[in-house]
Parts: C-alpha cells; sequence; structure tokens
C-alpha cells in the first residue's frame, strides 16, 4: 500500500474506491444484469477520472517538472502508479466481462456480433440501420481530417479500413462515430426460440458498413473501435464585458478541445492503420495508449435493457411513506409541529416536490428561495419553482453554474428560470455553493415564519432515486432563519454573519470540526466520554486528518464510514490504533455526510453537505446543520449502527490486502441498506 508514512495518496485511494465498484461486478451474489450495470458505472467513473484527475497530473508533470524535486512523491511517479493501477484493475474488469456473458448465457440472454447473425436477423438489423443508424451517422474521411477538434470527447468511433477486392481503388481510412448518445447501444434481435439475442451498435454498423461506403466502389470494410479522452478543466475567460454565463457558455465548447489525455483502440487494427491515426489526431505515447478489445465505453452498460427473468436484476424496493407525513396533510403543518427527517431513497423524494406544490399555492407564503447544484434533466422540483413564480410568490434560487460536466444543464435551467420570473443569484466566482438548501417564508399571525429544508444531497428526483442521502425539513426558527442568512450572503458575500446553529464553510465550518475534535481529545484526557462517529464520501484533507490521529493518541475512539477516497490510515500502533474506517458500496450509492461527537455526554449530531476536502472546506459553500430533536438523534445513531455493522458489503480500508472484506459471519449477516430499509418500516408502523 503506497503511502508517504502517514497518508495514502489522494488520487491511488480514489483508485481503490473504483476497484471497490469493479467487486460489485465480480461478485456472483448480485443478480448478473447488475453485475453488468456495475462494469458501466466502473468504466464511466474510470473515465471522469482520467478526464479530470489524471489530465490535472500530466499537466503538473509537463508545466512544473522542477516541483517534483521538493514532492514526497514526485507526480511522474505518481502517474505511473495510476497507469499501472489501471492496468491490473483492466484485466479484472475484461476477465469479469467474459465470466458475466457466459452467466448470461445461461440465462438465455445472448450477445451476437456481425459474424453470428442469421438471414432474419440479418434482415432485420440491415433495415434497423437505414431507418434509425444512417440519419445519425457523419462520416470523416481521415484524409480530409486536419485536427482532432472535430472529434466528441469519451465517444467511441469506427475507424474503418475501406478496400475494393478488385484492386482498382486504393485503400482509404474513415472515422465514423458510434451514434449511443442518441441510440440505444442494445438492439435486442427477433427470436423464433425463448432465448433473448442482443447487438451491440457498433457491430450493426460493421454489419451494415457497405450501406454507406459501397456506392464509392468499396466492398471491404474493417471497422475498430477507437476513443480518447479530452482534459475536462475548463478555461475561463476574464472579459468583463461578457456575463459569468457568457464565460462558462464559451469554456464548455473550448472543453471540446481539451488536450487528450487517454486514448484506446482496438488490439487487432493494423500497425500501419493506428500510426496513421495517432499521426493525425495528432496524439502521443504521452497521451497514455492503451490497447484493448472489440468494445469500448461500457459506461453505456448502465443503461442495459430490461430482459429476461426479474431475478437478473435487483427487486425493487417501494419507496415507504413518512408516518407523519400521510397522503391529504399539510407537510407545513407537519413541519410547524415537529422535525422531519426523510431518508432516500427508502422515502420518497416526491415529499419535497409535494412540499414545493403546497407552497406555490398557498396564499399566505410570500416568497421560496433554494440551491440547485445538480438538477434532473426533467425537473418537477424546478417546474415546482415557475409555478410559484406563476403564483406571485417571489421565488429566488441560487443554481451552481460551475458544477463539473452539469454546467450546461445548469446554464439552460438558469435562462428557462429567468424567462419565468424567478430571480437568479449569481454565481460567486472563486466559489462554488455546494449547500442544498430550501426556505419557505410564511406570514402568520402579522409575522414571517420560516421553514427550511436542509438536505445531504441535490435536489435531484432521479438521483435520489439511487442516492442515499438525508434530509432535514424543519420550522426550528433558530435554524431557519439562519438559511435565511445564507442566501442573504449569496447575494452580498462581502460582510458575512455569524452563525450560531449551522456550521458554514468557507467561514467557520473548519475550525469548528477542529474545535470538536479538539474537545474530544480534551474529554479523552480526562476520562470522560470521548468518540466520534463520522460517515462522509470522502476524507481528504491532511490538517483534519491529522487531528484525527491526535485524536487516536488521546484514547478517542473514531468510528469512520467513508465510501470514496480517504486518505487516512487506521490501525498504525501509536498512531491511529483507535480509529477504524469501512467502506461500503452497494445498491445505492452512499452519499449521506453524519457527524457525531460524543462531547462528554451532551452528544451533538450534524448532518452535513460537505466532505473533508480543501475544496469543501475552504473554497465552497457548505453547511453542517445541528439535530437537535431527541427522536431524530436516536434515529441517526440506529442507521448508523446499522451501517457501522455492515459485513456483507463494507470493506476495511487503507489496509492489506486493500478493500478486503469485513469478516463475514453467515448466521449473523448484515446488509446494511437492506436492514436500513427493513428498520424504517418498523418505524413506519
Amino acid at each position: 500500500m503506497p503511502t508517504t508514512k502517514r497518508l495514502v495518496n489522494r488520487e491511488i485511494s480514489w483508485l481503490h474506491f473504483n476497484e471497490r465498484v469493479l467487486q460489485e461486478a465480480m461478485d456472483v451474489n448480485n443478480p448478473v444484469i447488475e453485475r453488468l450495470k456495475f462494469l458501466g458505472i466502473y468504466s464511466n467513473n474510470r473515465d471522469e477520472y482520467f478526464r479530470v484527475r489524471v489530465a490535472t497530473i500530466k499537466r503538473m508533470v509537463e508545466m512544473d517538472k522542477k516541483r517534483d524535486k521538493l514532492r514526497k512523491i514526485p507526480t511522474s511517479k505518481i502517474l505511473t502508479e495510476i497507469l499501472e493501477t489501471v492496468e491490473e484493475q483492466e484485466k479484472n474488469f475484461n476477465s469479469t466481462f467474459k465470466l458475466i456473458l457466459e452467466e448470461l448465457n445461461k440465462q438465455k440472454i445472448v450477445f451476437l456480433d456481425e459474424t453470428d447473425l442469421n438471414e432474419k436477423q440479418g434482415a432485420f438489423v440491415q433495415q434497423f440501420f437505414k431507418n434509425e443508424v444512417v440519419p445519425n451517422l457523419f462520416p470523416i474521411m481521415l484524409n480530409s481530417l486536419e485536427n482532432s477538434d472535430a472529434l466528441q470527447d469519451n465517444a467511441i468511433y469506427l475507424a474503418v479500413l475501406l478496400q475494393d477486392s478488385t484492386l482498382r481503388k486504393n485503400e482509404d481510412y474513415a472515422l465514423v462515430r458510434v451514434p449511443s448518445n442518441i441510440i440505444s447501444r442494445f438492439l435486442i434481435l427477433p427470436s423464433d426460440d425463448n432465448k433473448n439475442y442482443v447487438i451491440m451498435l457498433d457491430d450493426v454498423m460493421r454489419y451494415s458498413m457497405g450501406e454507406i461506403f459501397a456506392p464509392f466502389g468499396f466492398d471491404i470494410y474493417l471497422s475498430y473501435t477507437i476513443k480518447f479522452t479530452r482534459d475536462a478543466e475548463l478555461d475561463i475567460d476574464n472579459d468583463i464585458s461578457k456575463s459569468f454565463i457568457e464565460q462558462m457558455s464559451d469554456s464548455i465548447k473550448k472543453r471540446k478541445k481539451g488536450a487528450p489525455v487517454r486514448f484506446v483502440y482496438d488490439n487487432d487494427i493494423p500497425a500501419n492503420f493506428l500510426e496513421k491515426l495517432l499521426q493525425k489526431l495528432n496524439i502521443t505515447t504521452s497521451d497514455n495508449l492503451r490497447g484493448g478489445g472489440k468494445y469500448h465505453n461500457f459506461k453505456d452498460f448502465m443503461s442495459f435493457p430490461k430482459i429476461g427473468s426479474r431475478k437478473l436484476v435487483y427487486s425493487k424496493l417501494k419507496p415507504l411513506l413518512h408516518p407523519a407525513l400521510k397522503p391529504g396533510t399539510s407537510i407545513l403543518k407537519v413541519i410547524s409541529e415537529r422535525d422531519i427527517l426523510l431518508h432516500f431513497p427508502y422515502q420518497s423524494f416526491q415529499y419535497i416536490v409535494d412540499l414545493l406544490r403546497e407552497a406555490s399555492i398557498d396564499p399566505k407564503v410570500k416568497a421560496i428561495k433554494m440551491t440547485f447544484y445538480r438538477a434532473a434533466r426533467d425537473s418537477n422540483v424546478i417546474n415546482a419553482l415557475i409555478n410559484a413564480a406563476r403564483n406571485g410568490k417571489s421565488v429566488t434560487v441560487f443554481l451552481e453554474i460551475q458544477a463539473r460536466f452539469d454546467e450546461k444543464a445548469n446554464i439552460y435551467w438558469t435562462r428557462k428560470l429567468r424567462e419565468e420570473g424567478v430571480k437568479i443569484i449569481q454565481t460567486l466566482q472563486g466559489y462554488k455553493v455546494h449547500s442544498k438548501l430550501l426556505l419557505i417564508r410564511r406570514k402568520e399571525g402579522g409575522k414571517n415564519r420560516y421553514y427550511a429544508n436542509l438536505s445531504t444531497g441535490n435536489f435531484n428526483e432521479s438521483t435520489a432515486k439511487v442516492y442515499a442521502d438525508d434530509s432535514l425539513l424543519t420550522a426550528n426558527q433558530n435554524i431557519a432563519k439562519e438559511v435565511n442568512m445564507l442566501f442573504h450572503i449569496f447575494e452580498a458575500p462581502y460582510n458575512p454573519p455569524k452563525f450560531k446553529h449551522l456550521l458554514v464553510a468557507p467561514y467557520y465550518l473548519r475550525n469548528k470540526l477542529m474545535g470538536l475534535l479538539n474537545t474530544e481529545i480534551r474529554n479523552a484526557k480526562a476520562g470522560l466520554e470521548a468518540w466520534v462517529i463520522i460517515k462522509l464520501n470522502n476524507i481528504v484533507d491532511e490538517k483534519i486528518v491529522n487531528k484525527m490521529y491526535k485524536a487516536s493518541q488521546a484514547g478517542v475512539k473514531l468510528e469512520i464510514i467513508c465510501r470514496g477516497i480517504c486518505i487516512l490510515i487506521p490501525q498504525v500502533p501509536g498512531l491511529s490504533e483507535n480509529i477504524n474506517v469501512i467502506s461500503v458500496v452497494d445498491k445505492y450509492l452512499e452519499h449521506s455526510r453524519i457527524l457525531i461527537f460524543a462531547n462528554g455526554g451532551d452528544h451533538k449530531y450534524y448532518i452535513s453537505s460537505a466532505d473533508w476536502m480543501v475544496r469543501n472546506l475552504d473554497h465552497r459553500f457548505e453547511t453542517a446543520c445541528p439535530i437537535y430533536d431527541e427522536k431524530l438523534k436516536k434515529e441517526i445513531m440506529d442507521i448508523i449502527k446499522i451501517q457501522l455493522s455492515d459485513n456483507v458489503k463494507a470493506r476495511l480500508l487503507n489496509q492489506t490486502p486493500i478493500n478486503k472484506y469485513v469478516k463475514h459471519d453467515d448466521m449473523n449477516s448484515v446488509r446494511s441498506q437492506f436492514e436500513l430499509y427493513s428498520y424504517l418500516i418498523k418505524i413506519s408502523d
């Protein structure tokens, strides 16, 4: 395990996380189509990793080589280790894919390629190609290509070698994009038996390539998949004559022309054809070339069609009703009487949409304010806000235009909301707003009363079906008024007020976390109750990690659930023997952030939008919200205990071997996501 004595390199730790995703594909206890989807998630994660993290490291290597001498681990060495780790994972990926295909065959789901089709299937494929595929094909002749800017990042292309069997025409070369962004990557073929036959869109194109190139005198078409990944860093133009939205729009366009950071190709491609491609695309050996199999872009397997037996996919769990939010009741009235904590996806996100709908037509509601980081493509939440504006409510939205890879969608929603009369708070250059906040102002008895929703996850009804998050609904005026203060900061961030209840980054959150850990250290030394339970997505901040090491050395017990990156090394004698770290990767993506401190017996509970990373604590607006309701504290502790007891999907972090599963006892197995659903059923009765 590579460390700098006390820490794991964050880039390597991320690869360990993605390996846990790959483990889910390898787990034969998972339904086989779900295993296929995990391959897609792994592939999609890796693509983004190369576009962002590897691209950054490459820039560091190329532009700042002198600094390498000052680094504990040279950047170039980290890059080498990344590529070696990815190569090793690729072997497991390929072998897993073969095993999954074999299992699918047993389940009567058969993948065919262009060489396997019978006459009936061939005719079906050709008709599909003419009707659905051809309108979306725009071939590029390689000899006419001036540079790679015309090619789409992260898309797959068929590099086609065109030949004439009579030798009257010289061979030629073309690039044809596989339009999987428009057409499903998977075509279900007609069947005369009880099997499901599937062909990849790539192979549909291979089978029918003559439809495009035969008119030009060619009759041999050899197609090889290629793909390159570009640097996704946005270069924002500081032209003061442009609005920030215009600057971001221009930057997104430039991203399409980012420098290549990775090039993958079919190993069967002839050497001279590959060399010609590399020259035309200006790809060098420093761009992480990798030969592979016939297929790339496995991210499309995330959308594999629902075919075959129901047992091949996870059974759907019906979202549970919250016992206090009965159908036909006013959500605002319930919140006015007690705090509500929702747990997605176990409970329905529809409650948030219903709350907004109620607020939009309630004559006493005067204003609604909301933050968005990633909105759903067809967002009912945003539609509810638009409806509120149409009903005469004052609606204010902060929509984070700088959310990576969602910039284009967020620009669209910003313009749409403005058209509907919604006030848009301008993006804060240099900072991102990552807090998940909803505020409703209602006139009651001639006075303003505030209702707030603070969540660990985005207000996104699509991701709420697969991301495990916690969402607090409260009319506690101490909290709700401070949410209102936060919105004032977003509009005028020059004179931030002091918060007594919310922990707010970039102003106070880091110092408050350090203070809470220092309190545990003092209490441990004084013989008082001292422990910490933390659930986060990523732990990267070195200052906080070092403080946790000091807490461990002082005798503070730290139990940590960390899904993703974790640079902390637990169970090191004299350093971290009082720290345990697990990661749970399962059916749902663990996304909630929960912080619990013993505090000498006066336990403190928080839910938060922030991971413990420099960017979250110092360069983003983040919020950690205290939980004051005693019943909700117990509920959170019950849930955390279930997750800490997981011995089916929990892995030990940063111990040898990497990603070793927590010791499993068949007689007392605990799969926390399933146990959590059962727990919520019980407390709903």
